[in-house]
């Protein structure tokens, strides 16, 4: 991924001032005590390589697609892999955000290869923000499995909720049969998208590389734009033996769905290539011409001043234990554009940061945990400062390190349910946009009050130390223990020591392995476990992505807040 701008060189730490970029005016940029030469850095730096390298060892089974017998069957017959069809159709020299590439890892079926045989994402083709997805032909013929098909959703979520046209590179056998009771039923929500999309006058276009059969065939025919490739591009609803079980007709492939025939006759192909590298050529055009603009134009002519500090000390900020507490302000200080960041509300609901920024020039406010449990006086600030943000027109981005709401007898008599309940209002009928990056903890309620997955954040991305639950696996194990305790004392039961030491194992184990990120990521909780030192880049990617469609907060239209 190509950075939106140059990597400063390190420029000292802590307190001062220091002038704005271009305008005069003073900033306030944030302290550090970070020590890069502390012992505890550098275990908090060699956890998190540790965990980017498993990461790494991941995202190469999704590059490596189908392994290399399909690899090489594929480029024998001529033919360019997904990745590459992408990278000829991208602007030269821009960045790629792939999303969801660890889609399907764990999935209890092994045929589903981690990636979900697709590739999805966010680049720039003719200088348009698109939505991209590539059906990967080297794994299974590129038949769709339970996990493309939400793959594939949560692509056409984000290119309506933030207006990215969307270009569709088809190679696929439609769906995979022996998974077909898991897609037929909700895999016509993809054509359904797809109306609703050139409805809302968002451009789709279809690049047929080869089969786009069955109900795949309904990919290029409900797409504004459709260009097929000579002799290449198959698309028909039933194939040759099915006409000759169906009907009894004899048929080949080429009249009964070839590009040409499509593009002479039918009618269905709108642009007839001669080749990939033709095709891919002509849908460049298509998108030249457009006429596509942004809602909000990109908002600095010069490059945004990049953070004070070395983002490549992200690293080293999270402890590998996430009991140990850490400051976020160390996270936005190297994140942020001149690491200046106008904190509200600094002395009230202190485990809760909140304050003002610009990414890559783009304001922004930001909701970060700093010790990890939401008091009542967290969640009133929270509650204000997205009513604020909307009332402003900013986008918000939560940084996730909670074990959750308190709980005990003081904090239920002080009202934390209704705190809670004030935050967790006010993140769900917030309107401007949200982003989420998961750095540590993400357990309870606390995950749902700083705009987990179910809040329909625009993005989400996890760092490799975060992990996400209900509550934590010692917690889980103990609470179920407790009961089942208090349950063998109500019959009068004797209780097995040895049984519930061996259960409270088995279940710390179970739960430990599903907080984390790589799990999550495979069942699409989030859309990619991401290097926390690409963290500035991955948010401005998406902030821009974001304003193509117009950012506007609620003016009014909040629940009612329990006082």
């Amino acid at each position: 991924m190509r950075p939106l701008s140059a990597r400063p060189a390190f420029e000292g730490r802590g307190p001062g001032r220091s002038p704005g970029s271009g305008s005069g005016d003073p900033v306030t940029v944030l302290p550090t005590a970070l020590d890069p030469h502390a012992p505890e850095y550098a275990a908090n730096r060699a956890a998190m390589l540790a965990k980017l390298a498993d990461l790494d060892a991941e995202h190469a089974k999704a590059l490596a697609g189908g392994g290399e017998k399909y690899v090489a069957r594929h480029r024998e017959r001529g033919k360019l892999l997904a990745r590459e069809r992408i990278e000829l159709l991208l602007d030269p020299d821009t960045p790629f955000l792939e999303l969801s590439p660890l889609a399907a890892w764990g999935s209890a079926s092994p045929e589903y290869a981690v990636g979900a045989s697709m590739v999805t994402g966010i680049g720039v083709v003719e200088g348009v923000e698109c939505l991209i997805t590539a059906t990967d032909p080297t794994v299974r013929g590129g038949a769709s499995n339970p996990w493309t098909l939400k793959k594939a959703l949560r692509a056409n979520e984000i290119a309506y909720a933030n207006r990215l046209p969307c270009i569709s590179l088809v190679e696929s056998g439609g769906a995979d049969l022996p998974s077909q009771k898991e897609i037929f039923i909700p895999g016509g929500a993809l054509f359904r998208d797809l109306t609703r999309l050139s409805a809302a006058g968002i451009p789709t276009i279809a690049v047929v590389f080869g089969n786009s059969t069955a109900g795949g065939a309904y990919i290029p025919g409900m797409s504004d734009h459709t260009i097929m490739i000579k002799e290449r591009s198959k698309v028909f609803l039933g194939g040759p033996p099915l006409v000759k079980m169906a009907t009894g007709e004899e048929s080949d492939d080429e009249s009964l769905g070839g590009a040409e025939m499509h593009a002479r006759t039918s009618g269905l192909a709108d642009y007839f290539a001669l080749d990939e590298h033709d095709a891919l050529r002509q849908a460049r055009r298509v998108v030249a011409r457009l006429n596509w603009r942004k809602a909000q134009a990109d908002p600095a002519q010069a490059p945004a001043e990049p953070p004070k500090y070395d983002e490549e000390e992200l690293a080293g900020i999270v402890p590998g234990d996430l009991k140990v507490p850490f400051d976020p302000r160390e996270v936005i200080a190297r994140i942020v554009d001149a690491s200046d960041f106008d904190e509200f509300k600094p002395l009230y609901g202190s485990s809760l940061v909140t304050g003002w920024a610009r990414l890559l020039g783009h304001p922004l406010g930001i909701l970060a945990n700093a010790q990890g449990v939401l008091f009542s006086a967290e969640s009133q600030k929270a509650a204000q400062f997205i009513q604020l943000a909307n009332q402003r027109d900013i986008p918000l981005l939560f940084l996730h390190n909670t074990t959750g709401y308190m709980v005990g007898k003081e904090y239920e008599q002080g009202g934390i349910i209704k705190h809670g309940a004030m935050m967790i209002n006010a993140v769900s009928n917030s309107r401007v946009p949200h982003l989420s990056v998961l750095m540590g903890a993400s357990y309870g309620a606390g995950h749902y009050g700083m705009c987990g997955r179910a809040y329909d954040p625009r993005f989400l991305f996890a760092w490799p130390s975060s992990k996400s639950a209900v509550m934590g696996p010692q917690q889980l194990a103990g609470v179920l223990s407790i009961v089942a305790r208090a349950s063998a004392a109500a019959k009068g039961q004797p209780y097995d020591d040895e049984a519930d030491a061996g259960l409270r194992a088995m279940v710390e184990q179970q739960i430990e392995a599903e907080s984390l990120p790589m799990f999550l990521s495979g069942r699409l909780y989030d859309d990619g476990v991401i290097d926390p030192r690409d963290t500035r880049t991955v948010l401005g990617l998406c902030l821009s992505a974001i304003h193509t469609a117009p950012v506007e907060g609620a003016r009014g239209g909040f629940g009612v807040f329990r006082m």
